[in-house]
C-alpha cells in the first residue's frame, strides 16, 4: 500500500469522511484543496447505472459550459474548398484533408479536437484506429461531423466538452479551473450534470447516477450527494 504523504494527509483532513457534499459545499471546498503551483483543473466523475455494451444504453454527447473550460483547445478541421476557408476564418488551428491524414499516420497529432464535414468521413476512416482510442474521431452525436464548421470551431474553442461513458459506466470530464472560483465552477457543474440527466436512456432502470465526485488535478475527491445530482434538470 502506497504511503500517504504529509501534503496528501493534510488535504484529506479537510474532507469530512463519509460525508455526501452538496454541489455548493463541494465547490466552496475545492479552493482549499489546491496544492499544485499550476492552475489545477476541476474534474467531475460520475458512475452511471447503465450497461454500455448495449447500444441503447451508450451515453455520448457534448455540452457547452457557460464559463468555458479554461483550457486552450487546438482544433483540427477536415474540410475542403469553401468549408476549409470557413474553418480558418472561425479560428481553427489546423485545416486540411488528405495531407492531414498522412501527418496523423506519421504520428503527428498536435490537436485536441477534430471536426469534419460529412464528405470527409470516408477519408478519415483511414485513421479511425488511431483517432478512435484517443477519443478524437469526429461523431455526429458530439456535433463534430457537420457542415457548419464555423459554429463547431467556435463552440470547441469556447468551452465545449465531449463526454462518453466507459465500459464500467463511468464518465469523467474537466469542467473548469480552480481559479474560476466556487460560483463559476458550480454553474459549470450543474450545466454538465443537467446534460447527463437529459441523456438518460429509456432502457436505464433504477437509480441513474450511482456515485459522483469532484476533485482537482492533484487533490483527493469530494463525494457528491447523488440525490441532489439527480434533481438537476
Amino acid at each position: 500500500m502506497a504511503k500517504i504523504t504529509k501534503k496528501r494527509k493534510a488535504l484529506l483532513e479537510k474532507i469530512e469522511k463519509d460525508k455526501l457534499y452538496t454541489v455548493e459545499e463541494a465547490t466552496k471546498l475545492l479552493p482549499e484543496l489546491k496544492s499544485a503551483k499550476f492552475d489545477e483543473t476541476v474534474e467531475v466523475a460520475l458512475n452511471l447505472n447503465v450497461d454500455p455494451r448495449h447500444a441503447d444504453q451508450m451515453i455520448r454527447g457534448s455540452v457547452i459550459l457557460p464559463n468555458g473550460t479554461g483550457k486552450t483547445v487546438r482544433v483540427a478541421v477536415f474540410a475542403k474548398d469553401a468549408k476549409a476557408d470557413e474553418a480558418k476564418e472561425a479560428g481553427a488551428d489546423i485545416v486540411g484533408s488528405t495531407e492531414l491524414i498522412e501527418q496523423i499516420q506519421e504520428g503527428n497529432i498536435n490537436f485536441d479536437t477534430v471536426i469534419a464535414t460529412p464528405d470527409m468521413m470516408g477519408t478519415l476512416g483511414r485513421v479511425a484506429r488511431i483517432l478512435g482510442p484517443k477519443g478524437l474521431m469526429p461523431n455526429p452525436k458530439t456535433g463534430t461531423v457537420t457542415m457548419d464548421v464555423a459554429k463547431a470551431v467556435t463552440e470547441a474553442k469556447g468551452g465545449k466538452v465531449n463526454f462518453r461513458v466507459d465500459k464500467k459506466g463511468n464518465i469523467h470530464a474537466g469542467i473548469g479551473k480552480v481559479s474560476f472560483g466556487p460560483e463559476k465552477i458550480e454553474e459549470n457543474l450543474r450545466t454538465f450534470v443537467e446534460k447527463i440527466n437529459k441523456a438518460k436512456p429509456a432502457a436505464a432502470k433504477g437509480r441513474y447516477i450511482l456515485n459522483g465526485a469532484l476533485s482537482l488535478t492533484m487533490s483527493p475527491a469530494v463525494t457528491l450527494n447523488t440525490a441532489e445530482l439527480l434533481e438537476i434538470k
